[in-house]
């Protein structure tokens, strides 16, 4: 019997394999999450809950996390979806940083005591949205929006600080202070004309 092929909770289920079968895994990490929350959560519960077996989940996604948080990216808007060009810098900018606090919030709604499902998707987060604002620094030089010298440190640095304030609140970060992050500091230096404070 195939791992697509095994039953799950009492039922056979039909044979099921690609997109399919990784979507009722996923949808089995979900159920596993709000039934048991993070601490609790295992490949093994979760493989029966899908009706298949725990090597089914290693060859898609090699640990725990990884899977959790494909799980939960499916309730929330991926960062690696590329971001609409909006046609101005800061609005690209600010997309990115409320996606980004967006997508970590939703990861202190689960229930997840030692913070390590919290700590595993702020970092995919942050490396989503490097790449995500060097695309966006990119779109903004070919419209001459921003200075030519301008690289991955400049581009980078909204993201860092956001990093930082998701880190040290307790909660969500206000709009506010996203807006203060590319008004004040990211803006700017991406202009090529650093705002003294």
């Amino acid at each position: 019997m195939t791992d697509s092929e095994r039953p799950g909770n009492g039922r056979s289920r039909t044979r099921r394999r690609g997109v399919l079968l990784e979507e009722a895994i996923l949808d089995a990490a979900w159920a596993e999450l709000a039934a048991v929350g993070y601490a609790q959560a295992t490949m093994a519960g979760i493989a029966a809950r899908a009706g298949t077996n725990k090597a089914a989940l290693y060859r898609r996604w090699p640990s725990r996390p990884e899977l959790l948080a494909a799980a939960i990216d499916r309730r929330v808007v991926p960062l690696d979806v590329p971001t609409a060009d909006t046609g101005s810098l800061r609005s690209d900018a600010l997309a990115v940083l409320r996606a980004i606090s967006h997508r970590c919030q939703a990861a202190r709604a689960v229930p997840d005591p030692g913070g390590e499902l919290a700590a595993y998707l702020r970092k995919k987060a942050v490396a989503e949205g490097f790449e995500q604002m060097d695309r966006v620094v990119q779109r903004a030089r070919q419209r001459g929006e921003t200075a030519a010298h301008v690289g991955a440190p400049v581009s980078r640095l909204p993201v860092s600080v956001l990093h930082s304030e998701l880190c040290l609140r307790p909660g969500p970060v206000p709009d506010e202070a996203i807006t203060e992050i590319i008004d004040d500091l990211f803006l700017p230096l991406a202009a090529g004309r650093p705002k003294l404070i």
